[in-house]
């Protein structure tokens, strides 16, 4: 047999195309997972004396993708409903008539499939914390190089009071780290499956096992699984876990991304990708092409994740069609968080903080932003009423005069002894922004 190239490639999905999860969830590397899991139960047999150890090797020998065709497997996969039955087929035959018989002995076609599922799913959520590893590393530099950086906060759209864009590096660190913790405790679980035809692994006691148990433990070392406590056939919590922990990294960094989106327009340019893309119309854009691909992924992943759990509710021992249906959105989503976090991490890296635009937009509202803190220091010395009174007065001043705000409140005889010009500077007023930053570069 001849392999044949059968990947997506991903002509309409730049967000993951070329990245490390592209080629880790390609056809052809999940027809490698579903080999291995094919070998591995040969293996594990063996192991128990089930199967001779020369069947053992030549299963596995012959367990290699390139000997396959993908696009047959493909096509002749509607026949069944899914590819493993002409795989099995395929690979009894690259074995030869002598251990033909201990290829897939026992098993069902959903145990290996499921099985190859968290194969494929391992080896993509080992490269996606990588570049998780890469993202929050760049952002703690960034929030330790920023920590005292005074921006505009935002609320609702508006300025609200100052903060520190080390904090908000912090934040977006913080919601990485979320990510990191949620995909390794994931990754760490995901069990092999075996459970033959319907969950009771008869099939096995017909082959000489007396300990169905020590079978499935074995199983599940040959591949670096989890062992599980029982076949999960219809017992989807894995799938689930995945969808939860894959959803939640892609909306983790599409915050990373809006944010960045925002701050990068042209009319507040406070940051900017490193190197941004181009316009086929537009000679002079530098277009925030790392965001928006991010920003895409956490738009898709929540559908995807529906998806996945609503395939939770499987009749039966073995179910028609939920399964089924798991399998492009879980592969998707594998490949757009995979994508999502390399690009996080390349914007991580490359981002360009632009202090001096923060600073200026900080005097946009000629010393209003801290009005705040105006409110709270007046009204010792004026009274809460006539505090608030002068302040929404000079508010409106301040606006149709454009005049600052510290040289309206200096007119004020009662206020002569206070340092207006400390009091109305934003930087001087980003309360604990430079604690919390600390407090939370101390997370590792």
């Amino acid at each position: 047999m001849t392999s044949a190239g059968f990947d997506d490639t991903g002509l309409l999905a730049p967000g993951w195309a070329g990245s490390p999860a592209a080629s880790a969830t390609g056809d052809t590397a999940f027809l490698q997972a579903l080999l291995d899991a094919e070998a591995a139960l040969t293996r594990a047999q063996s192991a128990l004396d089930l199967a001779p150890s020369e069947a053992a090797a030549v299963v596995t020998e012959a367990a290699v993708a390139a000997r396959f065709d993908a696009r047959s497997l493909a096509e002749r996969a509607r026949e069944g409903g899914n590819p493993v039955i002409p795989l099995v087929a395929d690979l009894t035959k690259e074995v030869g008539e002598e251990y033909g018989p201990y290829v897939h002995r026992g098993a069902t076609s959903q145990d290996i499939m499921d099985t190859a599922t968290m194969l494929v799913a391992v080896r993509t959520l080992d490269l996606v914390l990588a570049d998780l590893g890469r993202t929050e590393r760049a952002l703690a530099r960034l929030a330790a190089d920023h920590r005292d950086t005074a921006m505009p906060g935002r609320t609702l759209t508006q300025h609200a009071v100052p903060t520190t864009f080390g904090l908000k590096a912090a934040g977006w660190r913080s919601l990485t780290l979320d990510a990191r913790d949620r995909i390794t405790a994931v990754r760490d679980s995901l069990p092999a499956q075996l459970g033959g035809a319907a969950g009771t692994l008869a099939a096995f006691t017909v082959y000489g096992a007396r300990d169905t148990q020590a079978l499935t433990a074995a199983y599940a070392r040959e591949l670096g699984l989890r062992e599980p406590l029982l076949p999960w056939h219809t017992l989807r919590t894995p799938i689930a876990d995945l969808a939860g922990c894959l959803a939640f990294a892609a909306g983790a960094l599409g915050k990373v991304a809006a944010d960045v989106l925002t701050l990068g327009r042209t009319e507040v340019a406070e940051v900017a990708e490193g190197s941004g893309g181009g316009s086929s119309a537009m000679p002079h854009k530098a277009n925030p092409v790392r965001s928006t691909l991010i920003a895409a992924a956490a738009l898709r992943a929540p559908q995807l994740a529906a998806t996945l759990f609503g395939s939770l509710a499987a009749e039966d021992e073995r179910p028609a069609g939920a399964w089924h249906a798991e399998w492009e959105p879980l592969r998707d989503l594998l490949r757009l968080v995979g994508g999502a976090a390399r690009d996080a991490a390349e914007l991580a890296e490359g981002l360009r903080v632009h202090p001096d635009a923060m600073r200026a937009h900080l005097d946009l509202t000629h010393g209003l932003i801290v009005s705040e803190r105006l409110s709270a220091e007046l009204a010792p010395v004026l009274g809460r009423v006539r505090a608030k009174a002068l302040l929404t007065d000079l508010a409106k001043r301040t606006y149709s005069e454009g005049r600052p705000l510290a040289e309206l409140l200096a007119e004020e005889p009662q206020l002569k002894e206070l340092n207006l010009a400390e009091l109305t500077d934003p930087a001087r007023y980003t309360g604990s922004a430079g604690a919390l930053t600390d407090r939370a570069l101390e997370r590792r």
